[in-house]
């Protein structure tokens, strides 16, 4: 075999390979923000509420298997320990898809620059998406 037919075959090989990957990308990016639509508004939805000190309307936004680890008190509890009171931004991260779910990391901001990174896992339940876990991060 020549050497510049094998080198031709080569790069036509590397280049399909590579347009391959770039298509794959790309379907999985589309297919992740179609299947992410509603995350944001939910996310809003979320923090006017606590903020307005509607914590019940908050805690309905979660799911049934969420409420049936984490019950009021604790929910209650656990949104006092964040002290949300002294944030003022948010900024939401890039949605990861996992299993069926899809995890959002969430990063309060202070005024002076203190953050507080949060991850939101969500599910779809009946058409609407539901918050399954709230985990706190080690600020970075």
């Amino acid at each position: 075999m020549d050497w510049g037919l094998a080198r031709d075959i080569g790069s036509k090989l590397l280049l399909a390979g590579a347009g391959g990957l770039l298509l794959y990308w790309t379907i999985s990016a589309v297919r992740l923000v179609l299947s992410a639509r509603g995350i944001n508004p939910l996310i809003k939805q979320f923090f006017t509420q606590v903020a307005s000190g509607q914590v019940d309307g908050a805690y309905l936004l979660t799911t049934r298997n969420y409420r049936s680890h984490v019950n009021r008190q604790q929910f209650i509890r656990f949104l006092v320990g964040l002290q949300l009171n002294k944030y003022r931004n948010l900024k939401s991260g890039r949605p990861r898809l996992q299993e069926g779910q899809v995890i959002l990391t969430v990063k309060l901001k202070t005024d002076g620059k203190e953050e507080l990174p949060l991850d939101f896992t969500f599910v779809k339940v009946e058409e609407a998406w539901r918050v399954d876990r709230i985990t706190r991060l080690a600020a970075a």
